[in-house]
């Protein structure tokens, strides 16, 4: 039998994780994350991490696994990712599941990602300042004129994935877009499932989800995180409005409304990315 792996992936709360512990179950194999905020050891509620029953039920792989002060790239996934599933396939599974809907991750798992050029800490310390006097939306603005590729890919309220993007056209000359390699050949098979629902139902539960972590104490877990809200980890929808929530920009109504907003700009951005993959195989997600 060839080595495969089954890549099941799809927007936040269309239910990857209902469905991939039951594939899991039927292969015998762990669930491999692919989600690139659950990794991290702190970020809990916010990021949507299985609950105990769920993380007991199936062994997972790259579950809050590396501290939100450790910068982790795309490049240190594929790295990782990659020696985990040749051990697991040499232990003797023959198909393995991987999830999330983390578009980067995904790709460079299964395509491949080029070596990016070195950071200009100049620049970036440029940039960082023009996003303090300017606001993101003017950097928004330079990188849809640069890279109009990835301006429509990233999320372009996550201040930190906007300058790296940038800091590349600069040092570069030439768009991020154009560094994914898609040709690096893989030792086994990828199957990607892709799942989606209704739109009016995939916002409800996106909707909801929002307000459940709000009951569950994302508050909390935010106001913890206060002394790390530079870092990279936490530049991501949930968290960043909590922390302006907590500044008493505005009352925390306010910030639900934009989480589950900006959630939805996500969601969107996901599955256009792979709505352009052709070998995704599509199945609409039940209850």
């Amino acid at each position: 039998m060839p080595r495969r792996l089954v890549v099941i992936l799809g927007p936040t709360a269309v239910g990857k994780t209902d469905f991939s512990v039951r594939k899991a179950l039927e292969y015998g194999s762990p669930i491999i994350s692919c989600d690139s905020r659950q990794i991290y050891k702190e970020m809990s509620i916010g990021t949507a991490v299985p609950d105990k029953e769920t993380l007991a039920a199936v062994k997972h792989y790259f579950i809050q696994t590396i501290p939100v002060t450790t910068p982790y790239t795309a490049g240190d996934y594929e790295r990782d990712a990659l020696a985990l599933i040749g051990r697991l396939f040499d232990e003797g599974h023959e198909t393995l599941i991987m999830t999330g809907g983390s578009m980067f991750y995904i790709d460079a798992v299964c395509e491949g990602l080029d070596d990016l050029p070195d950071g200009d800490p100049t620049l970036r310390a440029s940039l960082w300042e023009r996003l303090e006097t300017e606001g993101i939306e003017s950097l928004v603005m330079d990188l849809r004129e640069k890279d109009p590729l990835t301006y429509s890919r990233i999320d372009t309220k996550n201040s930190q994935r906007v300058i790296r993007a940038l800091e590349v056209c600069l040092v570069s000359g030439r768009p991020l877009s154009s560094f994914k390699s898609g040709g690096k050949k893989r030792d086994f098979e990828i199957e990607k499932i892709g799942l989606y629902r209704p739109r009016e139902e995939l916002y409800l539960r996106i909707d909801r989800r929002v307000l459940k972590m709000i009951s569950d104490g994302l508050e909390d877990e935010v106001r913890s995180l206060l002394p790390f809200r530079d870092c990279q980890a936490l530049q991501t929808v949930g968290y960043k409005e909590m922390f302006d929530y907590l500044d008493g920009k505005y009352p925390l109504n306010e910030a639900v409304r934009l989480i589950q907003r900006n959630t939805r700009h996500y969601a969107k951005k996901q599955m256009t990315w792979w709505r352009r993959d052709g070998s995704v195989r599509w199945m609409e997600a039940f209850d």
